[in-house]
Order: structure tokens, then C-alpha cells, then sequence
């Protein structure tokens, strides 16, 4: 059983950037898919980015596409979240997630990490 652990949010301006990690504990990272999630009061948690087990497949949101890199290194067991050219839009609580290849559903959750993005 994953544990997650994020951090790298914080307060920054509109047009900068920010590098979120989380790091992973329990199972066996290398077989997990991992995700970025953000969520904003009275708002559903929506998707941001996945990346498969083996690093080679990447998806974004379109409001994130082309302004966001995920990544991860499964030697230390951390996978990366790079956004560029933030938007006040992209205040949030992002969360990182890990989930099985044999499920579509999120089972391990880290306890997110606030980003807010001023103008």
C-alpha cells in the first residue's frame, strides 16, 4: 500500500512557475501509475496529469497542456509535477495519486499541497 507524500506548492505570481514532488513509500512504486489532481473549495477534484508505470505515456488536461510536465524517477520513488506560466485559474490544492495498472481508479492519495497563484 502507497503512501504519498507532496510538496513544492506555495505562493508564487502570475506567469511564474512551480516544481511539485511527491514522494512515494509502501509497495512497489515502479508498478503504479501516478496522477496529479487539484482541487479548489466548493469544486470537484479534477485531473491534471497521469503518467504510466513505465514513464513512456504522458496525459495532461487541456487547461494544463503545454504549460505542464510530469515526470517521475522510480529509483526514488518520486514523481514530479513542472507548471509554467501560471494563471490565477491554477490556484489549488494539488494531490498526487497512485493507482494500479489493472484499475482506473485512484486508491492512494497524498494529503496535497497548496498552490496559489496571484496576479
Amino acid at each position: 500500500q502507497a503512501q504519498l507524500v507532496e510538496s513544492g506548492g506555495g505562493q508564487v505570481q502570475a506567469g511564474g512557475s512551480l516544481r511539485l514532488s511527491c514522494v512515494a513509500s509502501g509497495g512497489t512504486f515502479s508498478m503504479y501509475h501516478l496522477g496529479w489532481f487539484r482541487q479548489t473549495p466548493g469544486k470537484q477534484r479534477e485531473f491534471v496529469a497521469e503518467i504510466m508505470r513505465s514513464g513512456g505515456d504522458t496525459y495532461y488536461a487541456d487547461s494544463v497542456k503545454g504549460r505542464c510536465t510530469i515526470s517521475r524517477d522510480n529509483a526514488k520513488n518520486t514523481v514530479n509535477l513542472q507548471i509554467d506560466f501560471l494563471k490565477p485559474e491554477d490556484t489549488a490544492v494539488y494531490y498526487c495519486a497512485a493507482r494500479m495498472s489493472t484499475t482506473f481508479r485512484y486508491d492512494y492519495w497524498g494529503q496535497g499541497t497548496q498552490v496559489t497563484v496571484s496576479t
